[in-house]
């Protein structure tokens, strides 16, 4: 039964070693993983493989969505506060946040392009943000800008939030005029990854090309695969059957 033990621990190493050399990280945590088997992986799995997997997304969005339904401007009161007693480069990413989720978009492109002007300006988390604020506030440029900005986040990070940044890739093709690349950019994202988040956001993108058909059969594929869905995925995506729901609607 040891040996069992030992050879589960070697194989949970290993697995965060392809992870690692998959993803580009440093060099350095081969060494750690497999000198450490044990210590190795739970460090690992901690600092590099949560903060960019789907379970850690998924119970912030799950908290903030509760914090938000109780309070709505609750967080936007508390980034306020924070960033006005410091204005550090956390704090104004933070602030940035809270002014998107609270649908002030114009004013989260500000913040975040303020942080990016400090020690974060390379950070994945202000730059997809940044993206995404563009593409909430809108207007002739923005996605233009949008596809400007994610290409230098795929440049410094490809490997970070990879199946979001593939629909914020489609949406900004779409904002920019470009519909022929942001329907084979919506198809790619699905059949890649195939999120509730991808499917949504193309049925929407279809109602509004005016392909009623396609975003119907999409929406009904989607409804098809909802009834299979526990309580905790229901939950989860509800934002998202909401946005494909109203669009099909109209």
């Amino acid at each position: 039964m040891p040996f069992v033990g030992l050879g589960l621990h070697i194989l949970i190493a290993l697995f965060f070693a392809v992870h690692a050399m998959r993803h580009g990280k440093q060099m350095y945590w081969l060494i750690i993983l497999f000198s450490f088997p044990i210590l190795g992986s739970i460090v690992y799995f901690v600092a590099e493989y949560l903060p960019a997997s789907r379970i850690q997304r998924t119970a912030g969005k799950v908290a903030s969505a509760a914090i938000g339904f109780i309070d709505p401007e609750r967080e936007y009161r508390a980034a306020t506060e924070a960033y006005d007693l410091a204005p550090t480069a956390q704090n104004k990413l933070r602030l940035a946040q809270a002014a998107l989720n609270k649908g002030q978009a114009a004013d989260a492109v500000e913040h975040y392009r303020d942080a990016l002007k400090g020690p974060l300006a390379s950070d994945p988390e202000l730059q997809f943000g940044l993206a995404s604020a563009l593409l909430a506030a809108g207007g002739p440029a923005s996605g233009g800008d949008a596809l400007q900005v994610i290409q230098t986040l795929r440049v410094a990070r490809d490997d970070y939030r990879k199946d979001e940044v593939a629909v914020l890739a489609a949406r900004a093709l779409a904002a920019d005029g470009r519909h022929a690349e942001a329907g084979e950019a919506f198809e790619a994202a699905l059949n890649q990854y195939n999120t509730v988040e991808a499917r949504a956001r193309y049925i929407a993108w279809l109602a509004q090309q005016g392909d009623t058909a396609g975003a119907q059969r999409r929406w009904n594929e989607l409804q098809q695969a909802a009834r299979h869905w526990n309580s905790h995925a229901r939950s989860v995506n509800r934002e998202w059957m909401r946005l494909a729901g109203d669009a099909v609607q109209g």
